[in-house]
């Protein structure tokens, strides 16, 4: 059958989501990149806390910042696009009308970076062993794959369980290819600081366990010239040092112990980028805007815990958090509140359901709270004074009829339980975050404490929903798909290692998700991503944060980018340093 669909098909460079590819078959490089870009020179970045492992394929272990520089994949994405893919590792791909198999022909000039050539059973050998050994997020990601076949040396095939699954040959196209030769005597599931073997641009040079990774730039690279390349992985060296915390690592910035940072803290950004080197000019202030969906920050509640279960306590206590205080006094401003699980985006539920919308909502109206039907989600909102009386009376109400009710200033329930709970963190900077909560929790008669551990025990705690609640966020991309399964989906609800934090277990969200990842074209993705939004928000699963449209960075004068960012990507990777 292979060979007649293979005959019938017309091969490809790229393949689109939805719709057609911006760059033609003939294109020599992506517009956001400098073709003529030097390469060289060193770019030195800070990452927090450890590391134990070079493997972040599995589940076990802390993985080494930039392990992703080792590997390449059959396709690399086009950061100016929605969802596109051009060829990488493929030189050329077919792939059904219905989408229910996809073929690649590999390059014979692809190599690992110990010189052997990367063949189809490598692709094969990868799925095999992701599926089988690799995180658990792998099975989920992947399920709709029914089987992956080396059709000769250098050409392979993936067929799908359903045709509806639009998204699913796009995203096989992504994974890092592994050797299977380097593996053939190695244990897959075991973390290890052996240093792998890759077919990407770099290698790594040297390791200080916990504490540094370096990767340097192959000289013997393969695929420096192919037009996804080209003006890409200009330097020579790419490091990571690791620091205890991120006061630290800005003061070390400063000092010049490393080249560049991207910062995520408001405060940081208006108040720690001063000094001699900034006023002088040798270190540089931008702030890029992109076109990413935002996704959703929050105070994530552990639905698994029967304190959260009901969702009249969930709303309660996002009464209890006042961003406008929070962003006038703690972030001067800077940032807009979260309100949709898909902000900075078309598929943000920002308006009452369409006619269209509600066709896809009507059939699960029975399972879904009545205000999805009636009423645009906002996150609730106070005069930022501090004096937040009405909203917490609001929510005491709600407490009370959860259950709940005041004995002499605490809030028990009809066990004479009081209501307690630990916010888990791993990241010091929150702290000034969930105190003022903690302080409105308390005039509603919650207890709740601060736990913070450090980045292993905050990974293993996560990853086995030991917490109460968490800082966490949601990330989207300009298309959503089979990672919502991770997210949202009750199949992924008990599954050590998912992203599920918040243990929803919700028949209809279930389908939402499911008519996302099915949705044929980008008019029904926006709707079906609406309707989900909405599921989402009316459960009250997360108390919404805040989100900026921009990459706030800094970096010493001594590095370029190209004049076009690209819309869906940082880009740091077309980046050059300067003589």
């Amino acid at each position: 059958m292979s060979f007649v669909t293979h005959a019938a098909t017309a091969s490809q460079h790229g393949i689109a989501m939805h719709g057609s590819l911006k760059y033609p078959a003939d294109f020599s490089h992506f517009d956001y990149t400098n073709p003529d870009a030097p390469k060289g020179g060193q770019l030195r970045e800070a990452a927090i806390g450890t590391f134990d492992s070079l493997n972040p394929f599995i589940i076990k272990g802390t993985v080494a910042e930039g392990t992703g520089l080792l590997y390449d994949s059959l396709l690399a994405r086009a950061y100016d696009e929605p969802f596109s893919l051009y060829g990488l590792l493929a030189k050329q791909l077919r792939v059904a009308e219905d989408r229910s198999w996809i073929e690649f022909d590999i390059r014979s000039e692809a190599r690992f970076s110990d010189g052997k050539p990367v063949r189809a059973q490598d692709v094969v050998f990868t799925f095999e062993t992701l599926l089988d050994k690799g995180s658990p997020f792998f099975k989920s990601y992947y399920g709709d794959i029914k089987q992956v076949t080396a059709l000769s040396e250098r050409s392979v095939r993936f067929e799908f369980n359903a045709t509806i699954n639009r998204e699913l040959p796009l995203i096989v196209g992504e994974v890092p290819i592994l050797p299977q030769h380097y593996w053939a005597d190695r244990d897959f599931s075991t973390p290890s600081l052996e240093i792998p073997t890759g077919s990407g641009p770099y290698r790594i040079a040297r390791i200080d366990p916990g504490r540094t990774v370096v990767y340097e730039r192959r000289g013997d690279y393969w695929g420096t010239d192919l037009p996804v390349n080209r003006g890409r992985h200009n330097f020579d060296i790419r490091q990571y040092d690791y620091y205890r915390d991120s006061t630290v690592a800005l003061e070390a910035f400063k000092a010049g112990e490393y080249d560049f940072r991207a910062e995520y803290s408001s405060k940081a950004w208006a108040t720690g980028y001063t000094g001699a080197p900034f006023e002088d000019g040798r270190i540089l202030k931008e702030e890029i805007e992109h076109g990413n969906p935002r996704g959703m920050q929050g105070f994530v509640m552990n639905t698994r815990r029967d304190l959260f279960a009901d969702a009249r306590v969930r709303q309660a206590l996002t009464l209890a958090f006042d961003f406008e205080w929070t962003n006038r006094n703690l972030f001067y401003g800077a940032y807009t509140r979260s309100n949709s699980y898909f902000s900075n985006s078309d598929m943000a539920a920002t308006e009452l359901p369409t006619k269209a919308e509600l066709d896809i909502l009507e059939p699960l109206r029975d399972q879904l709270p009545a205000e999805v039907f009636t009423q645009v989600y906002q996150a609730p909102s106070t005069d930022g004074s501090g004096r937040n009386r009405q909203q917490l009376r609001q929510a005491l109400r709600l407490l009370q009829q959860a259950g709940w009710r005041l004995d002499n200033g605490r809030l028990v329930n009809s066990q004479g339980t009081p209501f307690h709970f630990e916010i888990l963190l791993v990241q010091k900077e929150f702290e000034r975050v969930a105190s003022p909560f903690i302080r409105n929790l308390e005039r509603l008669g919650i207890s709740a404490d601060i736990r913070i551990v450090d980045v292993s025990q905050y990974i293993n705690r996560l990853r086995q929903f030991d917490f109460d609640m968490v800082v966490s966020s949601f990330g989207q991309s300009s298309s959503p798909g089979n990672e919502q399964r991770d997210y949202w989906h009750s199949q992924s609800a008990d599954r050590v290692g998912s992203r599920n934090l918040i243990g929803i277990s919700n028949p209809a969200i279930d389908q939402l998700v499911e008519l996302l990842i099915a949705a044929p074209d980008r008019e029904q993705l926006v709707l079906r991503a609406r309707a989900l939004d909405r599921a989402l928000q009316w459960n009250h699963y997360i108390i919404p944060h805040y989100h900026i449209s921009a990459w706030r960075i800094a970096y010493w004068n001594r590095y370029r980018h190209p004049e076009i960012s690209p819309t869906h990507d940082l880009g740091l990777d077309t980046w050059w340093a300067t003589p």
